[in-house]
């Protein structure tokens, strides 16, 4: 079965939709006492979300080029 760019992306994308929600509870809760909390951890997740969508996708496009824990992958040349 083959995975594609757009496979990558999507999986990327709905996780980071995800894990920044988390973020964004997290910095809430941390930032209660302040009056500006739902500022702060509104520009704390926006700012893991494009990094971290970034950082994901080059890790799982080198997963997907590693032959690492796969029994029976050919080569693609």
């Amino acid at each position: 079965m083959e995975q594609s760019k757009k496979r990558h992306f999507a999986k990327t994308i709905t996780w980071r939709i995800i894990a920044s929600v988390t973020t964004f509870l997290l910095a809430l809760f941390f930032f209660k006492d302040d009056p500006y909390a739902k500022e702060k951890a509104t520009g704390i997740a926006i700012a893991e979300f494009l990094l971290k969508m970034v950082l994901y996708y080059f890790h799982e496009s080198l997963w997907y080029k590693s032959n690492f824990g796969l029994k029976n992958r050919k080569s693609e040349k």
